[in-house]
Protein backbone atom coordinates (compact mmCIF):
# COMPACT_ATOMS: atom_id res chain seq x y z
CA UNK A 1 0.00 0.00 0.00
CA UNK A 2 1.27 3.46 -0.97
CA UNK A 3 1.04 5.91 1.94
CA UNK A 4 1.62 9.55 1.05
CA UNK A 5 4.61 11.28 2.66
CA UNK A 6 2.51 14.27 3.81
CA UNK A 7 0.15 11.89 5.58
CA UNK A 8 3.06 10.23 7.42
CA UNK A 9 4.32 13.72 8.33
CA UNK A 10 0.90 14.65 9.78
CA UNK A 11 0.98 11.49 11.94
CA UNK A 12 4.53 12.25 13.12
CA UNK A 13 3.63 15.83 14.08
CA UNK A 14 0.53 14.94 16.12
CA UNK A 15 0.78 16.27 19.68
CA UNK A 16 -2.16 14.51 21.35
CA UNK A 17 -3.46 11.20 20.02
CA UNK A 18 -6.47 9.04 20.83
CA UNK A 19 -6.64 5.54 19.34
CA UNK A 20 -9.74 3.34 19.39
CA UNK A 21 -9.22 -0.37 18.72
CA UNK A 22 -11.74 -3.14 18.09
CA UNK A 23 -11.79 -6.86 17.35
CA UNK A 24 -10.03 -6.44 13.99
CA UNK A 25 -6.65 -5.59 15.53
CA UNK A 26 -6.66 -8.81 17.58
CA UNK A 27 -8.02 -10.96 14.75
CA UNK A 28 -4.53 -10.60 13.24
CA UNK A 29 -3.21 -12.38 16.35
CA UNK A 30 -5.63 -15.25 15.86
CA UNK A 31 -8.26 -14.05 18.35
CA UNK A 32 -11.75 -15.07 17.12
CA UNK A 33 -14.14 -12.13 16.81
CA UNK A 34 -17.14 -14.36 17.74
CA UNK A 35 -19.47 -11.72 16.24
CA UNK A 36 -17.65 -10.60 13.10
CA UNK A 37 -19.55 -12.09 10.19
CA UNK A 38 -22.95 -10.62 10.91
CA UNK A 39 -24.11 -13.93 12.38
CA UNK A 40 -23.89 -14.54 16.09
CA UNK A 41 -21.62 -17.31 17.31
CA UNK A 42 -23.27 -20.07 19.32
CA UNK A 43 -22.02 -21.86 22.42
CA UNK A 44 -23.78 -25.11 23.36
CA UNK A 45 -26.83 -24.00 21.41
CA UNK A 46 -26.91 -20.56 23.05
CA UNK A 47 -26.12 -17.34 21.17
CA UNK A 48 -23.05 -15.48 22.49
CA UNK A 49 -25.34 -12.61 23.48
CA UNK A 50 -27.13 -14.98 25.85
CA UNK A 51 -24.19 -16.84 27.43
CA UNK A 52 -22.34 -13.52 27.83
CA UNK A 53 -25.27 -11.75 29.48
CA UNK A 54 -25.75 -10.26 32.94
CA UNK A 55 -28.79 -12.51 33.37
CA UNK A 56 -26.68 -15.67 32.94
CA UNK A 57 -24.29 -14.57 35.72
CA UNK A 58 -27.29 -14.63 38.07
CA UNK A 59 -28.90 -17.77 36.68
CA UNK A 60 -25.95 -20.03 35.81
CA UNK A 61 -22.53 -18.65 36.72
CA UNK A 62 -20.90 -22.07 36.22
CA UNK A 63 -22.01 -22.08 32.57
CA UNK A 64 -20.71 -18.53 32.12
CA UNK A 65 -17.34 -19.58 33.50
CA UNK A 66 -17.23 -22.63 31.23
CA UNK A 67 -17.68 -20.28 28.25
CA UNK A 68 -15.11 -17.76 29.46
CA UNK A 69 -12.55 -20.44 30.34
CA UNK A 70 -13.04 -21.81 26.81
CA UNK A 71 -12.33 -18.33 25.43
CA UNK A 72 -9.26 -18.00 27.67
CA UNK A 73 -8.02 -21.37 26.39
CA UNK A 74 -8.36 -20.07 22.80
CA UNK A 75 -6.41 -16.92 23.79
CA UNK A 76 -3.65 -18.78 25.61
CA UNK A 77 -1.29 -18.99 22.63
CA UNK A 78 -2.25 -15.67 21.00
CA UNK A 79 0.49 -13.05 21.02
CA UNK A 80 0.48 -9.28 20.35
CA UNK A 81 1.08 -8.50 16.69
CA UNK A 82 2.94 -5.68 14.93
CA UNK A 83 -0.02 -3.32 15.35
CA UNK A 84 -0.15 -3.82 19.14
CA UNK A 85 3.61 -3.26 19.39
CA UNK A 86 3.57 -0.20 17.12
CA UNK A 87 0.95 1.43 19.38
CA UNK A 88 3.13 0.73 22.42
CA UNK A 89 6.08 2.49 20.75
CA UNK A 90 3.87 5.41 19.73
CA UNK A 91 2.71 5.77 23.33
CA UNK A 92 6.34 5.76 24.52
CA UNK A 93 6.96 8.86 22.36
CA UNK A 94 3.88 10.83 23.47
CA UNK A 95 3.49 9.47 27.03
CA UNK A 96 0.49 11.10 28.77
CA UNK A 97 -0.61 12.70 25.49
CA UNK A 98 -1.58 9.29 24.14
CA UNK A 99 -4.71 7.35 25.07
CA UNK A 100 -5.55 3.87 23.83
CA UNK A 101 -9.27 3.11 24.13
CA UNK A 102 -10.05 -0.53 23.39
CA UNK A 103 -13.25 -2.51 23.07
CA UNK A 104 -11.22 -5.73 23.29
CA UNK A 105 -11.07 -7.85 26.44
CA UNK A 106 -8.09 -10.02 25.41
CA UNK A 107 -5.38 -8.04 27.24
CA UNK A 108 -3.03 -8.08 24.22
CA UNK A 109 -2.40 -4.32 24.41
CA UNK A 110 -1.12 -4.70 27.99
CA UNK A 111 0.90 -7.73 26.95
CA UNK A 112 2.53 -5.61 24.22
CA UNK A 113 3.56 -3.05 26.86
CA UNK A 114 0.94 -0.32 26.44
CA UNK A 115 0.07 1.44 29.70
CA UNK A 116 -2.31 4.34 28.94
CA UNK A 117 -5.20 1.99 28.18
CA UNK A 118 -8.90 2.37 28.78
CA UNK A 119 -10.41 -1.12 28.59
CA UNK A 120 -14.03 -0.11 27.94
CA UNK A 121 -15.33 -3.68 28.07
CA UNK A 122 -13.01 -5.07 30.76
CA UNK A 123 -10.38 -7.80 30.64
CA UNK A 124 -10.95 -11.53 30.31
CA UNK A 125 -7.90 -12.26 32.51
CA UNK A 126 -9.42 -10.42 35.48
CA UNK A 127 -12.10 -11.40 38.01
CA UNK A 128 -14.42 -9.31 40.15
CA UNK A 129 -16.91 -9.91 42.95
CA UNK A 130 -20.55 -10.63 42.08
CA UNK A 131 -21.60 -8.55 45.10
CA UNK A 132 -20.00 -5.47 43.58
CA UNK A 133 -17.18 -4.82 46.07
CA UNK A 134 -14.11 -3.14 44.59
CA UNK A 135 -11.74 -6.11 44.86
CA UNK A 136 -10.40 -7.41 41.55
CA UNK A 137 -8.16 -10.38 40.87
CA UNK A 138 -5.68 -10.91 38.05
CA UNK A 139 -5.37 -14.36 36.51
CA UNK A 140 -2.43 -15.78 34.62
CA UNK A 141 -3.43 -16.47 31.01
CA UNK A 142 -2.38 -20.08 31.57
CA UNK A 143 -4.52 -20.42 34.72
CA UNK A 144 -7.32 -22.47 33.15
CA UNK A 145 -9.79 -23.21 34.57
CA UNK A 146 -9.97 -19.87 36.37
CA UNK A 147 -8.88 -19.32 39.96
CA UNK A 148 -9.87 -18.13 42.57
CA UNK A 149 -13.63 -18.67 42.80
CA UNK A 150 -14.57 -16.75 45.94
CA UNK A 151 -14.00 -13.11 46.95
CA UNK A 152 -11.68 -12.70 49.96
CA UNK A 153 -13.71 -9.76 51.25
CA UNK A 154 -17.35 -10.76 50.65
CA UNK A 155 -17.14 -14.53 50.46
CA UNK A 156 -19.23 -14.17 47.29
CA UNK A 157 -18.58 -15.92 43.96
CA UNK A 158 -16.28 -14.19 41.47
CA UNK A 159 -17.20 -13.48 37.85
CA UNK A 160 -15.27 -12.36 34.76
CA UNK A 161 -14.43 -8.64 34.92
CA UNK A 162 -15.95 -7.90 31.53
CA UNK A 163 -18.95 -5.85 30.46
CA UNK A 164 -21.66 -8.34 29.55
CA UNK A 165 -24.74 -7.85 27.40
CA UNK A 166 -27.27 -5.92 29.45
CA UNK A 167 -24.62 -4.11 31.54
CA UNK A 168 -23.38 -0.53 31.53
CA UNK A 169 -19.77 0.47 30.91
CA UNK A 170 -17.71 1.10 34.08
CA UNK A 171 -18.62 4.45 35.59
CA UNK A 172 -16.56 7.34 34.28
CA UNK A 173 -14.66 5.37 31.62
CA UNK A 174 -16.43 6.62 28.54
CA UNK A 175 -16.69 10.14 29.94
CA UNK A 176 -12.90 10.21 30.34
CA UNK A 177 -12.44 8.93 26.77
CA UNK A 178 -14.73 11.70 25.47
CA UNK A 179 -12.87 14.36 27.47
CA UNK A 180 -9.51 13.22 26.09
CA UNK A 181 -10.85 12.91 22.54
CA UNK A 182 -12.19 16.48 22.57
CA UNK A 183 -8.62 17.75 23.02
CA UNK A 184 -6.77 15.41 20.66
CA UNK A 185 -5.44 16.58 17.30
CA UNK A 186 -5.33 13.07 15.82
CA UNK A 187 -7.93 10.30 16.21
CA UNK A 188 -7.26 6.82 14.87
CA UNK A 189 -9.78 3.97 14.67
CA UNK A 190 -8.34 0.49 14.11
CA UNK A 191 -10.25 -2.71 13.38
CA UNK A 192 -13.64 -1.52 14.61
CA UNK A 193 -16.95 -2.26 12.92
CA UNK A 194 -18.32 1.16 14.02
CA UNK A 195 -21.52 -0.60 15.09
CA UNK A 196 -20.82 -0.74 18.84
CA UNK A 197 -21.86 2.39 20.68
CA UNK A 198 -21.00 4.40 22.65
CA UNK A 199 -17.37 3.68 21.59
CA UNK A 200 -18.09 4.29 17.90
CA UNK A 201 -19.24 7.81 18.82
CA UNK A 202 -15.70 8.86 19.75
CA UNK A 203 -14.85 9.41 16.08
CA UNK A 204 -17.74 11.86 15.82
CA UNK A 205 -16.54 13.69 18.94
CA UNK A 206 -13.02 13.96 17.49
CA UNK A 207 -14.30 15.18 14.12
CA UNK A 208 -16.55 17.85 15.68
CA UNK A 209 -13.60 19.18 17.66
CA UNK A 210 -11.24 19.52 14.71
CA UNK A 211 -9.06 16.40 15.03
CA UNK A 212 -7.58 14.74 11.94
CA UNK A 213 -9.40 11.39 11.81
CA UNK A 214 -8.00 8.18 10.33
CA UNK A 215 -9.58 4.75 9.95
CA UNK A 216 -7.64 1.52 9.42
CA UNK A 217 -9.92 -1.39 8.56
CA UNK A 218 -10.06 -4.09 5.86
CA UNK A 219 -13.62 -3.05 4.95
CA UNK A 220 -15.69 0.10 4.82
CA UNK A 221 -17.68 0.88 7.98
CA UNK A 222 -20.83 2.94 8.61
CA UNK A 223 -18.60 5.84 9.75
CA UNK A 224 -15.98 5.69 6.95
CA UNK A 225 -17.34 8.88 5.39
CA UNK A 226 -16.48 11.04 8.39
CA UNK A 227 -12.77 10.11 8.35
CA UNK A 228 -10.19 12.29 6.64
CA UNK A 229 -8.30 9.15 5.57
CA UNK A 230 -9.51 5.54 5.38
CA UNK A 231 -6.82 2.92 4.86
CA UNK A 232 -7.94 -0.54 3.79
CA UNK A 233 -5.81 -3.44 4.95
CA UNK A 234 -4.26 -5.07 8.00
CA UNK A 235 -3.25 -2.82 10.88
CA UNK A 236 -0.14 -4.95 11.49
CA UNK A 237 1.13 -3.95 8.05
CA UNK A 238 -0.16 -0.36 7.86
CA UNK A 239 0.63 1.02 11.34
CA UNK A 240 4.40 0.41 11.32
CA UNK A 241 4.60 2.14 7.91
CA UNK A 242 2.59 5.10 9.18
CA UNK A 243 4.84 5.47 12.20
CA UNK A 244 8.12 4.81 10.41
CA UNK A 245 8.86 1.74 12.53
CA UNK A 246 11.01 -1.14 11.31
CA UNK A 247 9.12 -4.29 12.27
CA UNK A 248 12.44 -6.11 12.72
CA UNK A 249 12.72 -4.22 16.03
CA UNK A 250 9.77 -6.20 17.36
CA UNK A 251 11.59 -9.52 17.47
Amino acid sequence: MQILAEFIKKIAEAKKVCVLTGAGISAESGVPTFRGSGESAVWKGMPVEEISSARMVTENLDEVWEWFDYRREVLKDCQPNHAHRALMLWESRLRENFLLVTQNVDGLHSQAGSRNILELHGNIQRLKCTKGCRLKYEMLPTEIPHSPDICDLCDAPLRPDVVLFGEMLPEGYFEYAVEFTRDCDLFLSIGTSAFVYPAAGLAEVAKRNGAFCVEINPEETPLSDIYDESLRGKAGEILPKLLGIETGHFH
